[in-house]
């Protein structure tokens, strides 16, 4: 297991373009740490620098208290397990397996391959498969052979580079299952690539959020979705996206496209005097069917056409199409870009109670809580309501009991 810190770490191109512009981190041992965001974002890039596939422009990387940017990668011991599996289809699963093993220069015994190479099979269930080739293998297990040929290694940290892409959904799901249950099984500090939020926010103690090669925010997922430092943090975290507003600043109220709001305290002190619009954050799970429950006291309640409906059984969700501010529009259609076009719509998403009988074409009574709703700065899109001790909370939570989890399996280990 390894400690690794990344220190104001930049990777620039020779035509001046930085991939990676000042990243600090640092990866406590064992922590499982995600890097998210989208394409282009500089997240395989930071990989690929802690590795040593790509050099480092500036900034300083350590391992252990240790500098390495001139190791070569050989000499860092990481594990990487990429995309793609980069299995050998000439040789079988056993000897793919092995095969970083026979590379090591301290050339180990037969018998200690054998033994490597067994438990790593039994640990991911590959017992069975072991003489048979890559290509009589289903993407699953081709997955468990490549996280095989990491595990053997015994090495100090393990990285995966969007390990899961190339598989179905369900096969993913199930993979999920098995990266977090081994990392927690080996204890081992784990650096895992990804555009999957949803595998972000199962898998990771921390998420580190880059956009442009710019670390956003780096939290506990808890933390991430309850607590967002700012506009893209928030619009990324959160499946469906977060719906964002405009809202006309109004005294000591909010003029929302579907209703006025009072303006939360928390944001009341952090709002200019003279801010005249702000962009409202509100997540589709805290608007809700007035029909299927009753408003509590303090309720926002709303009617709305809704547009198009989606029923999946087990849950719902209503587009409500609305009028964008055009002072803000140009803040909101930079949003949408960032986020791969999923962030930003001239529509609101309702994430409804599947019992709910809306209809599409129909108006429908819809209500949510303010204290739900998240108030934005549309020019430097700082989260304006973000609750720092909150905050704080969940970070200490999230640690205590990342480090409970690793002691119950080095007891299930013993």
């Amino acid at each position: 297991m390894a400690q690794i810190t990344l220190k104001n770490i930049v990777k620039e191109y020779g035509d001046g373009f930085k991939a990676v512009n000042d990243i600090n981190l640092d990866i406590a041992d064992g922590e499982f740490m995600i890097f998210v965001g989208p394409s282009g974002c500089g997240k395989s890039t930071t990989l690929r620098m802690v590795v040593g596939l790509e050099d480092i422009t500036s900034g300083e990387l350590l391992i252990d208290g240790k500098t390495v940017n001139d190791l070569a990668p050989k000499d860092r011991n990481l594990a990487m397990v990429f995309q793609n599996y980069a299995l050998y289809p000439h040789l079988t699963v056993r000897e793919n397996i092995a095969f970083p093993l026979r590379l090591n220069r301290n050339k180990l015994q037969e018998q200690e391959i054998h033994r490597r190479v067994d438990q790593a099979a039994e640990m991911l269930e590959l017992t069975e498969h072991l003489e048979r080739k890559p290509a009589n293998l289903s993407g699953g297990q081709r997955q468990r052979v490549a996280m095989g040929r990491a595990i053997v290694r015994e090495a100090d940290a393990f990285l995966f580079d969007e390990p899961l892409s190339n598989l179905d959904a369900k096969l993913r799901g199930q993979m999920r299952t098995e990266i977090s249950r081994l990392q927690r099984r080996l204890g081992i500090t784990t650096i895992y690539v990804t555009h999957d939020q949803t595998e972000a926010m199962t898998l990771g103690d921390r998420v580190a959020v880059l956009k442009r090669g710019v670390l956003q925010q780096c939290a506990s997922p808890r933390e991430l979705y309850e607590e967002p430092v700012n506009l893209f943090v928030a619009g990324f975290i959160g499946s469906p996206p977060m719906n964002f507003l405009p809202a006309t600043v109004q005294g000591d109220h909010l003029k929302l496209p579907m209703a006025t709001v009072p303006i939360p305290d928390s944001a009341r002190q952090a709002l200019a005097a003279d801010k005249k619009v702000v962009i409202v954050g509100l997540r589709p799970e805290h608007i809700k069917d007035a029909e299927v429950a009753t408003p509590p006291a303090g309720a926002v309640v709303f009617d709305s056409v809704v547009d198009v409906t989606e029923w999946l059984g087990n849950e719902q969700y209503a587009y409500i199409p609305f009028q964008s501010d055009p002072s803000v529009q140009s803040t909101l259609e930079e949003l949408d870009r960032d986020l791969d076009g999923e962030g930003m719509r001239t529509q609101f998403v309702v994430n409804l109670d599947p019992r709910s009988q809306v209809l599409e074409g129909e108006e429908a009574r819809l209500y949510f809580m303010p204290e739900n709703m998240m108030v934005f700065d549309p020019e430097s899109g700082r989260n304006l309501t973000r609750n720092e001790q909150n905050a704080q909370r969940i970070a200490e939570r999230s640690e205590a009991a990342r480090k409970r989890a690793l002691e119950r399996a080095k007891v299930q280990e013993n």
